[in-house]
């Protein structure tokens, strides 16, 4: 089981700082699986205790100069690592004008992913900083916890606002309730409401759009007008978007009426899925 890559363009290597920042601020620990093609971040506390999932998937080539791994077997070539994230976006935070960072996978007491920083010198020799991060090597016999998540039929499929306004919106709402009411529907609105004894209060949101599959896939006899809606953890959607870093260019949200709320920020080589389910 080997792995090592190498990042030289500063561009590739900000927008990895800047994917594992965010991913740092959604969970503690987190899987990282390593693929020859791809990288995943993975979530996987179960979302019928209440708890999120995610699921971020990187293609490799849009972000390592040079990517070599085996995995634990020829036929399952891959890597199942548990890390804690916060752990690689330090060590990342140090790689701010690099002349090359290298990753791999060392054993040094643990299990380790070793950063090999080198850092721009007056002299002639560079500097070279290493972080030795610990993590642990999931056996093959629990690989199948960490698949992707599969998205129950959804009844809206609606464009998010933009994420800062949102964002703001929600930062305020939880000052006076611990959670919020998503609604949507198939005529591009969406509500953030939150209801206490004492106080009534609805951000509306218009004109958003739905993807072109939204009224293909949703239910036949739901009325455009109609909303679907789930009344979720204010906090956690608060985390969701007080994280985000990797500036997407489509941001969609699905809602399973009082089930789950379904995050996708989508960038040219990024994805990230984000389950939060709904409050009984």
């Amino acid at each position: 089981m080997r792995f090592r890559a190498k990042i030289v363009d500063l561009g590739c290597l900000n927008h990895f700082t800047r994917v594992s920042n965010t991913i740092s601020k959604l969970a503690k620990t987190c899987t990282l699986r390593l693929s020859p093609d791809k990288l995943y971040f993975i979530l996987s506390d179960k979302v019928a205790n209440g708890g999120v999932s995610m699921w971020c998937e990187l293609g490799q080539g849009n972000f390592f100069d040079e990517f070599q791994m085996e995995g634990v077997a020829a036929d399952h070539n891959e890597i199942y690592l548990e890390l804690t994230p916060e752990n690689l976006s330090r060590a990342l935070k140090t790689a701010q004008n690099a002349k090359t960072v290298k990753i791999k996978l060392t054993n040094k007491h643990c299990p380790c992913l070793t950063v090999a920083v080198e850092l721009p010198s007056l002299s002639s020799s560079s500097r070279i900083v290493t972080h030795d991060i610990p993590v642990g090597v999931i056996p093959r016999k629990l690989w199948t916890d960490f698949r992707e998540p599969t998205v129950p039929d959804f009844d809206v499929s609606i464009y998010l606002p933009v994420l800062k306004t949102m964002k703001s919106v929600v930062e305020r709402m939880k000052n006076l309730s611990s959670h919020v009411i998503i609604e949507a529907n198939l005529k591009g609105e969406m509500n953030l409401k939150i209801e206490t004894d004492l106080v009534c209060i609805t951000t509306h949101f218009k004109d958003l759009g739905n993807p072109p599959w939204a009224s293909e896939d949703a239910s036949q006899d739901r009325d455009s007008e109609n909303m679907a809606e789930a009344r979720i953890d204010i906090k956690k959607l608060l985390q969701f978007l007080a994280g985000q870093q990797v500036n997407p260019t489509k941001a969609l949200c699905n809602i399973v009426h009082n089930r789950i709320v379904h995050f996708i920020l989508l960038h040219e080589d990024v994805s990230l899925q984000y389950f939060i389910p709904a409050l009984s």
